[in-house]
């Protein structure tokens, strides 16, 4: 674990300082007039990773009540620093991950790229992906990344092998969201953000039918493989809410999508 310095001036813990840069710049997109928070909100965030939604929510609604998971070890210990750091007691934190059922499986953790680690080995097993992912993150890194312009694309390869190399095999206790939602009395649900690497849709499916109800706002990061993103997309719809769908500059040569709902 160390500390890096945002864009913003912010100092946070983090695993990997690039990556912390990137995460904040990729969520700092995520809010537009088509989502809407107010002070006193629940948020639930699912694959918080290091918690960088979290520290900006707080900043934003300091009163606001967050619930976040993370499933792989190191990155919560760096989730619940930053959480500590926040200085909001309603930042909570929980060290497993969400899907459609309770098991514990195994996934494939990244020590040097954090955010990559996932239970679904098969959306990062083509490296060609993995280099346009970085050339697209590369090309829209955060302003203050000077010396990315002397850094020419044939040497991208060498970077990927570098961030996918030492990858571990770990066990990790995942549990449906509706058991979370009872197991923590919840009454509302402002908004659930999911960003699973690949386990969205089981996160959409360990929801039952009736909690629906209390869950009014969703962002969900979607890897469009077999028909995810039509399938979650179709889902919401049936459940009355309204659908925006954006693919990130960075993200143009992926299969990665963020899909905004609201009712």
């Amino acid at each position: 674990m160390k500390k890096t310095t945002l864009i913003n001036g912010d100092t946070i813990f983090c695993i990997n300082s690039l990556e912390a840069q990137m995460l904040h710049e990729h969520i700092t997109g995520y809010f537009d007039d088509f989502i809407s928070l107010e002070q006193s909100d629940t948020i639930l965030d699912i694959g918080a990773n290091i918690g960088i939604l979290g520290l900006e929510l707080t900043k934003k609604y300091p009163r606001i009540n967050i619930h976040s998971f993370e499933p792989i070890d190191d990155i919560y210990s760096v989730l619940k620093a930053n959480s500590d750091l926040s200085n909001n007691k309603n930042f909570q934190s929980y060290n497993f991950g969400i899907s459609d059922k309770s098991e514990s499986i195994e996934f494939t953790y990244f020590p040097n790229a954090p955010a990559l680690s996932s239970a679904n080995d098969e959306i990062w097993n083509s490296k060609e992906d993995l280099i346009e992912a970085f050339d697209g993150s590369m090309q829209n890194a955060p302003s203050n990344w000077w010396w990315k312009k002397f850094i020419p694309k044939f040497t991208y390869t060498f970077f990927v092998r570098n961030l996918i190399r030492k990858k571990k095999k770990i066990s990790c206790k995942l549990k449906p969201l509706s058991k979370v939602i009872d197991e923590l009395s919840l009454r509302k649900i402002d908004l659930l953000k999911i960003d699973c690497e690949g386990n969205e849709h089981k996160v959409i499916n360990g929801i039952n039918e009736e909690n629906w109800p209390i869950i009014n706002q969703l962002i969900i990061e979607i890897n469009d493989i077999d028909g995810r993103l039509e399938y979650i997309k179709n889902k919401l719809k049936k459940l009355g809410f309204k659908i925006k769908i954006i693919q990130e500059p960075a993200l143009k040569k992926t299969n990665l999508y963020n899909l905004f709902a609201r009712k």
